[in-house]
C-alpha cells in the first residue's frame, strides 16, 4: 500500500492536462530530492528568495525574478506591487487602498475564475471592451489616475479582443503597468521570456504544471524594482501575501526543476506526444457512432494550444451516452481515468500521461463506448 491507498485516496490516470485539481505534473526525482535536502536545513528564507530569484533571472535572461507559491498567488503579488510598491506603509496598509491607485484594468472578454487573484489586492477590476470585441479607444478611455495596472490573460486571448503587443503599446503610452498572466503558457520554452521582452512589466507563470516543479509553486518575472515589490508585499514579510506562503523546499525544487526543464529535447518531447495521440487515435478506431482524429485545440480556455489531442464525438443515436456521464465512468472506474471536455465532445491530452497511460487510457475509453464495464 501507498500513501494515498492508506488514506483511501483513488490514484487518477491523467490524460486532461496540468490542472491543479489533479495535483499540476509529476516532479522528477532529481527535484524531489533536492527538496528533500533542502528541508534538513534551516536558512533564512528572505536570503533565499533573493538568490533564487537571481538564478531564474539568470537562467530565463530576464531583469530579475521572484518565485512565489503558484501563479494565483503571483497575480495578487503582482497587483500588490503595482498598487503599493516598496512603500513599508503602502504594504501594511493593503487591502485598504485610501491614498493609493485602486482600478485594474481588464478585458471584458478575459474575464475569469482568476479575478478573485487579483481583487485580493483590494483594487477595483474596471472591464473595456465588449464580450465579442475589444478596441484600442476602449483602453485609452478606461485609463484615468486611479490606474494601478492593466491585467491580461494569455489564456482568453482571440482575434477579436485586443492583443497584448497593442495592450502593452497603449500602456505606454499611458505609463501603466501590465501584469500578464502566462500560467499555462509554456510550451513552448521561449514564453518564459517572450511576454517580458515584449514589454510587459510583471509575467506570472505556474512552477507546476510543464516546468514540473513543486505545484505550489509559480514564478514572476520583470522589471527589477517591482520584483522587489512582490518580495516586499509577499511572505516571510508581513503584507497581502503573508499568507501565501512558499517554502524553502519549494523555492529549491521550483529552481532545480527549472534548470532541468531548460535542458531537455523539445522536439523529441513534440515527437513523443504525437505518437501518443496516434496510437489512441489508431486504438479507438472502428467503435461504431464515435468519431476520433487528431487536434490542437485553439478555442479560448484550452491551453496550451499547441499540445497535440485526441479529439472524440460521437452519435448519441449509436451511443446513448452524455458527456458527463462518460467522464463519471471514467472516473468511477478502475482504474480511474481523467479526460478533458470540449463543448461538444472529449479530449486525450499526451502531456501528463507517463509512458504506457495511453494505452490503458484508450482501453477504459473502448468499454465505455462499446458497454464492456
Amino acid at each position: 500500500m501507498d500513501v494515498y491507498d492508506k488514506f483511501g485516496v483513488k490514484k487518477v490516470i491523467n490524460a486532461q492536462g496540468t490542472l491543479t485539481r489533479l495535483g499540476g505534473s509529476l516532479m522528477e526525482g532529481p527535484v524531489l530530492e533536492a527538496m528533500a535536502e533542502a528541508a534538513r536545513h534551516f536558512v533564512d528564507l528572505n536570503e533565499l528568495q533573493e538568490k533564487a530569484g537571481e538564478r531564474v533571472a539568470q537562467l530565463l535572461g530576464v531583469e530579475a525574478a521572484y518565485i512565489c507559491s503558484g501563479a494565483a498567488a503571483g497575480l495578487t503579488l503582482a497587483t500588490a506591487a503595482c498598487v503599493a510598491g516598496a512603500d513599508p506603509a503602502n504594504i501594511r496598509r493593503l487591502p485598504d487602498l485610501r491614498g493609493m491607485k485602486s482600478e485594474v484594468l481588464v478585458q471584458k472578454s478575459h474575464r475569469n475564475g482568476f479575478d478573485h487573484a487579483v481583487r485580493q489586492a483590494g483594487v477595483t477590476l474596471v472591464e473595456f471592451g465588449l464580450i465579442k470585441e475589444t478596441l484600442a479607444w476602449e483602453l485609452r478611455s478606461a485609463v484615468n489616475e486611479r490606474t494601478a495596472a492593466i491585467v491580461h490573460f494569455v489564456e482568453f486571448e482571440n482575434e477579436r479582443n485586443l492583443a497584448l503587443e497593442k495592450v502593452i503599446d497603449i500602456a505606454r503610452e499611458c505609463d501603466v503597468p501590465v501584469i500578464v498572466d502566462a500560467a499555462a503558457e509554456i510550451p513552448p520554452v521561449e514564453n518564459l521570456r517572450r511576454f517580458v521582452d515584449m514589454g510587459a512589466a510583471l509575467v506570472v507563470y505556474s512552477g507546476g504544471k510543464d516546468i514540473r516543479g513543486p505545484q505550489s509553486s509559480g514564478l514572476i518575472v520583470g522589471r527589477r524594482g517591482l520584483i522587489r515589490a512582490c518580495a516586499l508585499n509577499g511572505n516571510p514579510n508581513d503584507g497581502v501575501g503573508r499568507p501565501m506562503k512558499v517554502g524553502k523546499e519549494e523555492m529549491v525544487g521550483l529552481v532545480v526543476a527549472l534548470e532541468r526543464y531548460l535542458q531537455q529535447d523539445f522536439g523529441a518531447e513534440a515527437r513523443a506526444w504525437e505518437e501518443v495521440v496516434a496510437r489512441v487515435v489508431r486504438a479507438l478506431g472502428g467503435i461504431p457512432g464515435v468519431r476520433v482524429r487528431r487536434v490542437s485545440p485553439s478555442e479560448p480556455g484550452v491551453q496550451p494550444n499547441w499540445i497535440p489531442r485526441v479529439y472524440i464525438d460521437w452519435d448519441p443515436r449509436v451511443v446513448p451516452l452524455t458527456r458527463d456521464e462518460i467522464e463519471g465512468r471514467l472516473l468511477a472506474g478502475k482504474p480511474a481515468v481523467a479526460v478533458g471536455a470540449s463543448s461538444t465532445g472529449l479530449y486525450v491530452n499526451p502531456q501528463t500521461l507517463e509512458p504506457g497511460e495511453e494505452d490503458i487510457v484508450a482501453q477504459r475509453l473502448r468499454e465505455v463506448f462499446l458497454g464492456e464495464e
